[in-house]
């Protein structure tokens, strides 16, 4: 992690803090890495084995997260191969964080049922934003709803990691390390450069360029920014995920 590992619950060396100390607040608990690891892990567990298990027999082995694709191919590029070597990434980055953080090694339950609140609380905004949302339930309309929800669970971990932590952690060493932006202006470039290169990830795949969607995913992904630069990564990627399952059992509700 560089110096700016982005957030306030992302600087790497910030100092230890002890869970007798009357600071750790909720809010500040939630940040921590161990917890959004505890906090994420059943997302990834279910994601590894429902892809394997439910998705692939119905749609076949190659249904991924683009996300994840990407950072298989990443890994075998210099030579690792290995079905579990994204979610394994998820683990060993956050684990060499709390690491170097010197952070306590207990794990508060009630902070993880608030973190899971707070994601779906944080995902209604999102789904406020108009008929733009609604519209866009129907790009994940293919597989069926228990595929979708499986893979939305793996698009809320996997995506964030590549464009929230990753790339925030990769933009924050040029801004700020090597150009020495001032902290607000490196902020403001992250979550716009990370916000056009989450719309455009999208088109990776089969789906046709629309400027209507991708005016929409630039919006999400700021959103998804900011919320990662305030309150870290579990928090994003728990309100990612928590955004679109609903999105995917909105469609399926009766419509009258």
């Amino acid at each position: 992690m560089t110096r700016a590992a982005v957030s306030r619950g992302g600087a790497a060396h910030a100092p230890a803090v002890r869970r007798s100390d009357p600071v750790l607040t909720y809010f500040r608990r939630a940040e921590l890495p161990l917890n959004s690891l505890a906090f994420l892990l059943p997302l990834i567990v279910i994601y590894e084995l429902g892809t394997r298990l439910i998705v692939a027999p119905s749609h076949g082995p190659t249904q991924r997260i683009i996300a994840f694709t990407m950072m298989q191919q990443f890994f075998n590029f210099f030579g690792a191969t290995g079905r579990y070597l994204p979610a394994l990434a998820v683990v060993v980055i956050l684990l060499a964080w709390h690491l170097a953080r010197r952070d306590s090694w207990q794990i508060d339950v009630a902070t993880l049922l608030g973190m899971a609140l707070e994601s779906v609380v944080l995902a209604v905004p999102l789904m406020a934003i108009g008929v733009v949302a609604a519209r866009y339930v129907t790009m994940l309309a293919s597989p069926g709803t228990r595929s979708l929800l499986i893979l939305s669970m793996g698009a809320g971990v996997y995506e964030e990691l590549v464009f929230r932590l990753i790339a925030f952690t990769g933009l924050s060493f040029l801004f700020t390390d090597l150009l020495g932006f001032k902290r607000a202006w490196s902020y403001l470039l992250m979550v716009a450069i990370s916000s056009l290169l989450f719309a455009a990830y999208h088109y990776l795949g089969n789906e046709a360029f629309q400027w209507r969607t991708f005016a929409f995913r630039t919006v999400a992904g700021a959103y998804f920014g900011a919320i990662f630069v305030w309150r870290g990564f579990g928090i994003t990627a728990g309100c990612h995920t928590a955004y679109d399952m609903i999105l995917v059992l909105l469609k399926v509700l009766p419509t009258h």
